[in-house]
């Protein structure tokens, strides 16, 4: 509680730095702009987000029914909406997977089977990133979108190439148990030397059960190759619709442009998530945006673009998992 606290705390600290270095200059134009959305178009864009939260729910529910048969489309939104909240206070968006395990196994799972679930989803996730940022990169190659020169671009390598080597590692991680027995073995060391496991052998015993189940749980979601390619799929177009946001919010200040374009762009700011350590990538994220998108849009409006654009995809996720998490009696247990 602590920590969720304090990240809470940086949160609102980034977010009213980021505010203010956005809105210091011209602030009256910057909010007449943020006050001039269409409405039409701002429900579309709250829509788009409702639909990427209900295909990432989807993309739960198949993983997990592997091991529990009557678990519900519902059950999976609802976890993925929560997971969104403790991705959003917590840096590299470390803390949703370790509440996807902990809510899990509230519902009859092994940790090795909520493990299991939880690095699926990832590693889907991780590739339907992956894939629309190739399709970015070759796309800006022939269409010249964002400009070459950008200094930013440098950042997006660096986070298409860790997306990349994370995954390596997750599949080592599922696929090996030498691998993953020297570094319990090695951890379990560490912890007794320093005097935090007591018992080694028992400690040691829990973790090759734990090694046991977690591979035996391994093969079977990922030898059924069908739902695996489809939750990649379901990850891919959950994406799309994300990445849609900016397309009608432009349309909401009467700016017209490319969606396929504006796709593109939003990939490329996504692409250098992985890189920022702050919770939420705030700040960073922030800058990417404004980088990215002023091929599009200049002045006020890009602020004010941005703006509204972060307060659809992040802070409302952060406000929908709070309440869920508020009203999820299941979750306090």
């Amino acid at each position: 509680m602590k920590n969720k606290k304090l990240n809470l705390l940086i949160i609102f600290l980034l977010t009213g730095i980021v505010l203010y270095i956005v809105l210091k200059d011209n602030f009256t134009e910057k909010i007449h702009y943020m006050l001039s959305f269409n409405i039409f178009f701002l429900l579309v864009s709250f829509l788009m987000m409702f639909i990427y939260w209900f295909l990432k729910g989807l993309v739960l529910y198949n993983c997990t029914r592997k091991f529990k048969s009557d678990y519900t489309k519902k059950k999976g939104i609802g976890l993925m909406i929560t997971s969104q909240f403790f991705h959003s206070i917590t840096p590299f968006a470390s803390g949703g997977q370790p509440w996807q395990i902990y809510r899990l196994k509230k519902e009859g799972l092994t940790v090795g089977e909520g493990t299991i679930v939880a690095i699926q989803d990832f590693i889907a996730f991780q590739s339907a990133l992956i894939l629309l940022g190739i399709v970015a990169v070759i796309s800006n190659q022939i269409f010249h979108i964002i400009p070459s020169d950008s200094h930013l671009l440098y950042l997006v390598i660096i986070g298409f190439t860790l997306n990349i080597i994370v995954i390596i590692g997750l599949f080592i991680i599922a696929f090996s148990k030498k691998w993953n027995k020297k570094i319990i073995n090695g951890a379990v060391k560490l912890l007794s030397k320093i005097k935090i496991v007591k018992d080694r052998e028992k400690m040691l015993q829990k973790a090759e059960e734990f090694i046991k189940n977690f591979h035996e749980s391994a093969e079977i979601l990922f030898q059924d190759k069908q739902n695996f390619f489809k939750i990649i799929g379901l990850n891919f177009v959950a994406l799309v619709f994300q990445y849609s946001i900016p397309f009608f919010l432009m349309l909401g200040l009467g700016i017209h442009e490319n969606l396929y374009y504006v796709l593109i762009a939003s990939a490329y700011v996504m692409l250098i998530d992985s890189m920022m350590p702050t919770p939420g990538s705030t700040g960073g994220l922030e800058y990417g945006f404004m980088s990215f998108f002023s091929v599009f849009v200049k002045g006020a409006k890009l602020s004010a673009l941005m703006i509204v654009w972060r307060m659809i995809t992040y802070y409302f996720g952060l406000i929908m998992g709070s309440i869920v998490l508020g009203i999820d009696k299941e979750s306090k247990a």
